[in-house]
């Protein structure tokens, strides 16, 4: 813990390294800098089961064709580490689409994003196993999109969350009054965002508008940059936390030039180093960043430049001493 900052309000402390050799930030606010991905889970996504129906008709008639999922694969998957990599690598914030699978029988619930990926359930339990090792950190876990769930789903995938994290769970508040050392003596590891209006029958589940996402929705660097830059400037001032989403998205021409090369030879790989850069220029705090997330967050060194952004604070902290 840096050195001043124990006890301090949530929205002032800073980082730990609670698992050496490892720099992973314990703890994020409105104020703090984290590090998030995008589409977290597509790390694997299963080219046999059915297309999501997170996909237009046309794409479904399409995808019987065994080689069009092989093209989509490549579309669909935009990071390469599982969960707990991620978690090792200092990612805090999960970015998760969830869905029912037509003809199955057990009610599974399973992340997608155009094909189907491994089912939630297992996904929770890495990440539990994660935050079993390393009791003072703290995720953020935010469910935005659900495709072909009914009530039932939703009771089931809420059940989930509460088996796999019990009382790790932290139950909504105001974000400017948590407090570090109050979540550390109730072991509170997990906010669950809950894009659906059943957040309300829950008190561990926050509502998707305390942690607003926009999305920038373009293939060029200069227009993402001037997206983000102009989010940030309108920022709520209190009461959410606020993702950056430094992601840039394929059109249809897009994909069809890069048909075979997929996502990340086409789009990300060439573009990402350009993101991180302005990445490098933001500083935390109330008007500044707060969550970053990004795809292939692997390819440079996302998590960590993210998070020394926060070092900042203490340097402003120290400043002001003077």
């Amino acid at each position: 813990m840096i050195a001043g900052f124990d006890g301090c309000s949530f929205s002032t402390c800073v980082k730990t390294a609670p698992a050496p050799p490892l720099q992973a930030q314990l703890l994020f606010s409105r104020v703090l800098v984290c590090a998030g991905s995008h589409d977290s889970f597509s790390y694997w996504v299963d080219e046999k089961s059915p297309v999501g129906p997170d996909q237009t008709p046309a794409v479904k008639r399409l995808a019987r064709i065994s080689l069009v999922k092989k093209l989509m694969k490549k579309w669909s998957v935009t990071q390469n580490l599982s969960f707990r990599e991620q978690l090792e690598a200092g990612i805090r914030y999960f970015d998760l689409r969830v869905s029912s699978k037509p003809g199955d029988a057990d009610q599974e619930i399973y992340f997608i994003h155009g094909l189907f990926g491994i089912r939630v359930w297992d996904g929770l339990m890495e990440i539990d196993s994660f935050l079993m090792q390393h009791p003072r950190e703290i995720v953020f876990l935010d469910f935005n999109h659900f495709y072909a769930m009914d009530e039932a789903h939703h009771k089931r995938l809420i059940l989930r969350i509460q088996e796999a994290f019990g009382n790790k769970l932290c139950s909504a508040c105001s974000v400017e009054n948590m407090k570090l050392q109050t979540l550390w003596e109730k072991k509170c590891q997990v906010l669950i965002f809950y894009h659906c209006p059943f957040y309300k029958q829950y008190p561990f589940l926050w509502p998707g508008k305390k942690i607003p996402a926009p999305w920038a929705n373009t293939t060029s660097v200069s227009k993402l940059i001037l997206f983000l830059e102009t989010t940030l400037s309108e920022r709520a001032p209190r009461g959410s936390f606020h993702v950056s989403q430094a992601i840039l998205t394929p059109r249809v021409k897009t994909i069809a030039r890069g048909l075979v090369g997929g996502l990340k030879n086409t789009l990300v790989h060439r573009n990402l180093p350009a993101i991180l850069d302005w990445v490098k220029t933001q500083k935390p705090g109330a008007t500044g960043v707060n969550i970053i997330t990004s795809d292939f967050v692997d390819l440079v060194d996302f998590a960590t430049t993210v998070i020394e952004l926060n070092d900042l604070l203490q340097e402003d902290r120290a400043l002001a001493k003077c």
